[in-house]
Parts: C-alpha cells; sequence; structure tokens
C-alpha cells in the first residue's frame, strides 16, 4: 500500500507532473484519480485542498481522503479575502455574521478536537482574531463570551447559516466606516513620521559645522556696531625727522 499526499485546488485539480510521476510508474489511470478527487473536493473551490491517496499496487485500487482545509482559508474564502491582516491587533480586514462563522465551524468540525458545534464556533472565532476580522460589529474575543453565554445557541442549534440581504448591507455599511478610520489614521500617523523625520534631519544639519543652510533660512551678515561707526580711523603717523 502506497500513501500519497497532495494539496489539489479544490473541485479543479488539473493534470501535472507531481501526480504523473508519483502514479505513472504505478498503473494507476491518472485521468481517473484527478476526476474522482475533484468529485471528493468539489465543495472546496477556490480553496487548497489536502488530499491523502492510498494506493493498492497489486489491484490498481485506491482510496481517496480529504482534509479539510485550514480554517483560515475557509475564513478567507467565505469573506472573499486574498489574505489576512498583516497588523490584527491595529487593522481590521473584514466583519463576519455569526452565520459565517457556524458554516465553516460545521464544515470543520469532523477535522477539529472540538466536541461539538459551539465549541467548534468557538475555535473559528479564535481564529478571527489572529487574521483581523471582526464579528457581528465586534471583536471576536467579545463574541467568544456572548457565545459562552448562551446568546447565539439558537444560530448554532439549527446551523443558521444563511445571512439576510439587509443583514449583509449592515455588516458592510458598519465595517466601511471602520475602514475610514484606519485610512485617516494611518494617514495621519504617516504625515506625523514624515514631520518628525524632516525636524530631526534639519537639527543634524544644523549641528554639523560647515553643512548648508536650511532653505528658506536668514543668511547671517556681519553687523557694524554703532560704538564703531562713532570711532574715528586711526592713522598710523610717521614721527617727523629731527632737523640738525
Amino acid at each position: 500500500m502506497a500513501v500519497i499526499k497532495l494539496i489539489v485546488d479544490g473541485g479543479a485539480m488539473k493534470p501535472g507532473p507531481t501526480i504523473a510521476q508519483q502514479l505513472g510508474p504505478k498503473g494507476i489511470n491518472i485521468g481517473k484519480v484527478i476526476e474522482d478527487i475533484n468529485k471528493a473536493t468539489v465543495g472546496f473551490k477556490g480553496v487548497k485542498v489536502p488530499v491523502e491517496l492510498d494506493v493498492n499496487e497489486k489491484t490498481k485500487k485506491y482510496e481517496i481522503k480529504v482534509s479539510s482545509p485550514p480554517v483560515a482559508e475557509l475564513l478567507k474564502k467565505e469573506l472573499g479575502l486574498e489574505k489576512g491582516s498583516g497588523e490584527a491587533g491595529k487593522t481590521k480586514i473584514a466583519n463576519a455574521g455569526i452565520e459565517n462563522i457556524i458554516n465553516i465551524a460545521q464544515t470543520k468540525l469532523p477535522n477539529m478536537l472540538a466536541r461539538d458545534l459551539k465549541n467548534a464556533v468557538k475555535l473559528v472565532l479564535g481564529s478571527c482574531v489572529s487574521l483581523g476580522i471582526l464579528v457581528e460589529n465586534k471583536s471576536p474575543v467579545e463574541v467568544i463570551s456572548e457565545v459562552n453565554s448562551g446568546k447565539y445557541d439558537s444560530e448554532i442549534k439549527n446551523i443558521k447559516t444563511d445571512i439576510s440581504p439587509v443583514k449583509k448591507a449592515e455588516l458592510h455599511a458598519y465595517f466601511m466606516k471602520v475602514k475610514a478610520q484606519q485610512e485617516a489614521k494611518a494617514k495621519a500617523e504617516a504625515e506625523a513620521a514624515a514631520a518628525a523625520e524632516a525636524a530631526k534631519a534639519a537639527a543634524t544639519a544644523a549641528a554639523t559645522p560647515g553643512a548648508a543652510p536650511t532653505p528658506g533660512a536668514a543668511t547671517a551678515t556681519p553687523a557694524t556696531t554703532p560704538e564703531a561707526a562713532k570711532a574715528p580711523a586711526k592713522a598710523e603717523a610717521k614721527p617727523e625727522a629731527k632737523k640738525k
């Protein structure tokens, strides 16, 4: 029995050298394997999926085992994100509904250590923290506390995964406000940093002997004091020669 591990595009695996090199020598129908893998991963379109092939080289039969993608990948797919926030504590990149979280928790539950869907929801919320995703207009940490208190028991029990158009619009509108505030703050911080850098450069130039004067600065010229102006010019007189 040979075990082959692959990472494929969900529902869209294509022939390639990797799969050909591993299956070709074993006499396995590569086209059929790809077709079966695509059927098994069709629910993960647009996401990289871990797949394991258990191949019996004698009988040419195989078994496909599909592992669900990491929670972070599922969150990005669910919310249409390319990547997570580089500064999760500072910059938020999306605003999810509890329905989005339940949907992902239900998908991942078979591969999670969580004992039930409610605990799986909390694990997904934990991933939202590291990615910089708001949930229900709040910090995911706050939503975890609400889940513990039973606020979303009805949605979890009924596995509610659909968001109404009205709620979706409200979540989007709130996030756009957050995004505008983040951009304004980032702009102000960038301007302040630039001003501080300019001031530092000016101070360094002023303290450096022979440094070029700062543009716009007045050029100092020697001044003549009133006392110097009034003082008569002193001519050196040569002593007269004495007549003999």
